[in-house]
C-alpha cells in the first residue's frame, strides 16, 4: 500500500515465496525486487542467489527483521544491492527503492559498520592473491575502492579526495565496470575477500 500510493512507483507483482519471486521476475522484469529473507519453500537468500546467477538486471533490496540476521550477510554475498529493517519508515522505504533503482547500493546505517566488520572477519590471510581484475584499476580507482570498502558515501569520498561528487561517481562506475560487479556492495565484498582492506586499517 505504501508503494502503490506513490505515483512514480509501479508495483508490478507480488510473490509469497522464493519460487514465485523467481518466476515473477522472469515474467515481469521489475527494476527493483523487495525481497523478504524469511519466506516458505525457498528463502530470499537462495532466491537472490538464483536470480543473480541467471543474470537478472533487477536490483534486489532485502527486508529483514533483525539487523544481525545471518541471512543478511549471505544475501549480500549472493548479490543483493542492499537491505533495510522491516521497521523502516515509509518514506525511507521509498527513498531506498529510488537509491537502488538508480544503481547505488544501500545498507541500513545501523548495520553497515557491523556488516563490514563481518566481511573483514572473513578476509583472507596475508598470502592471499588478489583477483587479477584488480590490476586493471588505476591508483585513484584503487583508492576509491578502499574507501568504499570502509563504508564511505560518495559525498565523503569527494571531500576526502578533493573531488566533485560527479567525478567520484565516474570513478565508482569505472571500478564496477572493470571488476564486472553489479554495484558497490559487491565491490566492498571483493575488497575484503581479496585482502585489499583489512580490519582496523586506515586508508
Amino acid at each position: 500500500m505504501i508503494l502503490e500510493a506513490r505515483e512514480e512507483i509501479e508495483v508490478v507483482g507480488e510473490a509469497e515465496d522464493g519460487f514465485e519471486a523467481i518466476d515473477a521476475t522472469r515474467r515481469l522484469l521489475p527494476d527493483v525486487i523487495l525481497m523478504d529473507v524469511r519466506m516458505p519453500n525457498l528463502d530470499g537468500v537462495e532466491a537472490t542467489r538464483r536470480l543473480v546467477a541467471r543474470g537478472t538486471a533487477s536490483k534486489i533490496l532485502i527486508l529483514t527483521t533483525f539487523d544481525l540476521d545471518e541471512y543478511v550477510y549471505e544475501a549480500i554475498r549472493a548479490g543483493a544491492s542492499g537491505f533495510l529493517l522491516k521497521d523502516v519508515r515509509p518514506q525511507e522505504l521509498v527513498d531506498a527503492i529510488h537509491v537502488v533503482a538508480n544503481g547505488d547500493a544501500l545498507l541500513a546505517p545501523s548495520i553497515t559498520r557491523r556488516l563490514l566488520d563481518r566481511f573483514a572477519e572473513q578476509a583472507p590471510q596475508d598470502d592471499a592473491k588478489p583477483p587479477p581484475q584488480l590490476g586493471s584499476l588505476t591508483e585513484r580507482e584503487v583508492e576509491v575502492l578502499k574507501l568504499m570498502a570502509k563504508g564511505w558515501s560518495n559525498a565523503e569520498l569527494a571531500e576526502k579526495l578533493f573531488l566533485s561528487e560527479t567525478t567520484v561517481k565516474t570513478h565508482v562506475s569505472s571500478v564496477l565496470r572493470k571488476l564486472g560487479l553489479r554495484d558497490r556492495v559487491q565491490a566492498v565484498v571483493m575488497a575484503y575477500e581479496a585482502g585489499l582492506v583489512r580490519p582496523g586499517t586506515t586508508v
